[in-house]
């Protein structure tokens, strides 16, 4: 164990009684009302477990996978603490809290979010990260912002640049800090923490706790707390998704994608490819079948990738089709499915997959389309996770037994309608040119 075991709580300690609304544990009324405004009263267990802990400005890690709430499980008293909290400063137009989050999508939705909790108070919430303009970022912390959301590099040339101030920062927040590091991002929240004050209550999300988080965080953090939102033995996948894996030939691949998305009861679907080229490629092709269809992987400029994103979070695009990288802070509750065009190079990426759908009690379905170069990655993933799926099925795009299991029509075919456009593509074209 990390900590001492009186520093620590899961979900089994919480209690067994219905569980406590928003106000019941002392969130400000501004704030509990702006979160009945959105159907929310009521947290979840992470959310339950780290309130109370965090609303007494005592440092605190937060152990739980993705979907299960995090964001409002430091957001809220983040939020009411900046808002009305003796010890934190008066709002001045200079941050009172700094929240560092991997990827611009995820800055985004965390931004969004925290806009929504705030906006019954004073509090100003800006987003910062890359891609975008300097200039109107730099705006908007002239005009002034009480708490700042942002990726790191971005965070860091502007602090660099005198443009972020970070010595009234009371509250600091690193959310999928595991993420973080895979990106190489380590060294600049390392800058990002030494320019914050050492008295700066600090709060530690991840879903994993890999040896240089637990480094920082003992070399950082005042006594933590350690909080889980599942026991330790836990599944490291939800639940609530079921799990559905089988041999696909990969010239058949798309055909089977195609009746898939057929499914009875699919909404929302993200599609997962290894590169950007096959994720471009199966775009393409979807759509060509008549799919509503929105894609985003590194050969689109930002603008592209938020529009994309911004269709499937709404209306206008009901699939999605990304690479890992891209995908990353993806954070939309109601996806049914999440398909694996490709199987993952390594089982946390699996989890990552898979972890976007059966999110906040909802259930779901991954589907993993295993080709046969790839079935030692399959038993990898099968053993470390203990999945237990044994031997696979052999399907193609007309087996009985796939239309069987995952509920496909007997009806469905390679095609759904007349073609159509996919956001994005034109900028994947042009790179494409470019390149020729």
């Amino acid at each position: 164990m990390p900590y001492p075991a009186e520093s620590e709580h899961d979900s089994a300690t919480s209690s067994e009684a219905a569980a406590p609304t928003f106000a019941s544990l002392g969130v400000a009324v501004e704030i509990t009302d702006a979160l009945a405004r959105q159907g929310i009263t009521r947290p979840f267990a992470i959310q339950e477990l780290a309130l109370p802990i965090a609303l007494s400005g005592r440092d605190l890690i937060g152990q739980a996978r993705t979907g299960m709430g995090k964001t409002y499980g430091f957001g809220v008293p983040l939020l009411d603490r900046v808002f009305d909290d003796a010890d934190i400063a008066e709002l001045d137009g200079t941050p009172r809290a700094l929240v560092v989050v991997p990827t611009r999508e995820l800055a985004v939705q965390v931004g969004e979010d925290l806009e929504r909790a705030a906006e019954l108070t004073p509090v100003r919430v800006a987003t910062i990260y890359g891609g975008r303009p300097y200039e109107e970022q730099i705006e908007v912390l002239h005009r002034g912002a009480d708490v700042v959301v942002g990726t790191p590099g971005r965070l860091l040339d502007l602090e660099q640049r005198g443009e972020l101030r970070l010595d009234n920062v009371a509250i600091l927040v690193l959310d999928e800090a595991d993420e973080m590091l895979d990106m190489g991002f380590l060294p600049d929240i390392e800058a990002l923490w030494s320019h914050v004050d050492t008295r700066a209550q600090t709060m530690l999300f991840s879903a994993t706790m890999p040896g240089p988080i637990l480094a920082l965080a003992r070399e950082k953090m005042l006594k933590p707390v350690h909080i889980r939102a599942e026991a330790d033995d836990a599944a490291q996948t939800h639940a609530t998704t079921r799990q559905v894996a089988f041999k696909s030939h990969k010239m058949d691949k798309p055909e089977v994608v195609a009746r898939i998305l057929q499914a009875e009861g699919r909404e929302k679907t993200i599609i997962f490819a290894r590169t950007k080229r096959s994720a471009a490629e199966l775009a393409d092709d979807l759509a060509a079948r008549g799919f509503s269809v929105a894609a985003v992987h590194g050969d689109l400029g930002q603008s592209s990738r938020e529009s994309a994103l911004d269709a499937f979070r709404g209306d206008t695009a009901e699939i999605l089709v990304a690479t890992d990288v891209a995908a990353r802070g993806i954070d939309v509750d109601d996806v049914t499915h999440v398909i694996n065009f490709q199987t993952p190079d390594d089982p946390m990426t699996y989890v990552h997959r898979i972890g976007r759908t059966g999110r906040a009690g909802r259930t779901g379905t991954a589907i993993t389309l295993v080709g046969y170069d790839e079935t030692r990655k399959w038993e990898a993933i099968d053993d470390e996770l203990a999945l237990g799926t044994g031997a696979l099925p052999e399907w193609f795009s007309t087996s009985p037994d796939m239309f069987a299991a995952l509920a496909i029509p007997d009806s469905a075919s390679g095609r759904v309608g007349s073609p159509r456009k996919v956001l994005g593509a034109r900028s994947l074209q042009l790179k494409g040119r470019k390149r020729r």
